[in-house]
């Protein structure tokens, strides 16, 4: 499949440089994640407040992912979230880590994501994944058919598909040549039309090593799920810069790498925190998803000997601590896997330890604050 043909990115819509004393750039990956005793609402509430803090402090993007049927996380529908967002903000970023694009018709997303670059033109990204963001069940009812290996499959046409409607390039005599993604380029060519110069970046998302050949090939940024998938982030990153072949949209690999990360002010705090969040994925893991439990119910749980071990092993992958041993520990991680962005998230029960992360790492690494946040 030839890389995707349309007038090349702004630099900045791509790559970013790093602020502060940081070593590159940071941006945040948001969950939205639901707490016990909290709600959606509580959830998305915490998702505005923590866009605008990251925007003021020097963040470059701000990306939601796409889960469904998990009562912890709130974001099934990326695209709606990202245009409350960009209500709430001005300058950041905004975008998918990622869409699931097999659960999608590649019409239906470039619709959506043309309307959030109307919406906030020059700042939206459309990360593509290729994983349901769910289990088989509720993959099958969210598209509507049981070959679910078919989707995942068929990823590289689909692609290729997503990109002919953002470009509004499909050759002459194609079954979808006279359909147009609107909003997109095909109102620039109608009468008294004009359109805008961007349209959405995309980025191939990844937990292996397919995604990460495909956008080498293809000359895409790529972002790795180290935050759930870490053994594989140094092979994946190496196969991606392999494979890489410039393109009208990069003329060199760009990667970024997801990464659970909490700062707290203090130590033995950061460890509550994360043996919370830690419970959760034991529950998901197990097939018993639910709220994110308080530390409390945390320090309350008797784990077994298999939990354990599972629970040693996710959080041995959790940058946390406090400010200056994130810091630290972010460092090491980009040295070790070259990653040319970090893609922060923060899973806590509480929004507001969440957002004081947020705020110690930036202190950390001095990110400059624009005194623009909102409560």
């Amino acid at each position: 499949m030839a890389a995707p043909d349309h007038t090349p990115s702004e630099p900045d819509e791509i790559r970013a440089e790093a602020k502060g004393t940081a070593q590159v750039p940071l941006s945040v990956l948001d969950l939205v994640t639901v707490g016990a005793g909290r709600t959606a609402t509580d959830a998305l509430r915490t998702s505005v407040k923590l866009s605008r803090l990251a925007e003021d402090r020097g963040f470059h993007r701000y990306w939601v992912a796409e889960h469904h049927s998990m009562p912890g996380v709130a974001s099934t529908s990326p695209a709606v979230i990202l245009a409350h967002l960009a209500a709430h903000t001005t300058r950041i970023r905004l975008g998918s880590g990622g869409v699931m694009l097999p659960n999608h018709a590649p019409l239906v997303i470039a619709e959506q994501f043309g309307t959030l670059e109307a919406m906030a033109p020059g700042r939206v990204d459309l990360g593509l994944g290729r994983a349901p963001g769910t289990d088989g069940a509720t993959a099958a009812a969210l598209r509507r058919t049981e070959r679910l290996n078919e989707g995942a499959d068929d990823f590289p046409q689909q692609l290729a598909e997503l990109t002919r409607f953002l470009d509004d390039d499909f050759p002459s005599g194609h079954p979808y040549a006279r359909i147009h993604a609107v909003p997109g380029p095909i109102q620039a060519t109608s009468p008294g039309g004009v359109q805008s110069p961007h349209r959405p970046p995309i980025w191939l998302l990844g937990s292996s090593g397919f995604s990460a050949r495909l956008a080498g090939t293809l000359g895409l940024p790529f972002a790795f799920a180290h935050h759930f998938s870490a053994q594989n982030t140094v092979p994946a990153l190496d196969l991606y810069r392999e494979s890489f072949r410039p393109s009208a949209v990069l003329d060199s690999p760009y990667a970024l790498i997801g990464v659970s990360a909490l700062a707290t002010d203090d130590e033995k705090e950061a460890r509550r925190q994360i043996m919370a969040a830690a419970l959760n994925m034991v529950r998901l893991r197990t097939g018993r998803p639910g709220l994110v439990p308080t530390p409390e119910e945390a320090e309350a749980y008797e784990f077994s000997p298999m939990e354990r071990e599972f629970v040693d092993s996710w959080n041995a992958n959790v940058v946390h601590g406090t400010a200056d041993e994130v810091r630290s520990g972010l460092d090491d991680l980009q040295k070790r896997t070259g990653a040319d962005e970090l893609m922060l998230t923060a899973n806590a029960h509480s929004g507001d330890v969440r957002l004081r992360s947020y705020e110690l790492i930036a202190d950390a690494y001095q990110l400059p604050s624009t005194g623009g946040a909102q409560a």
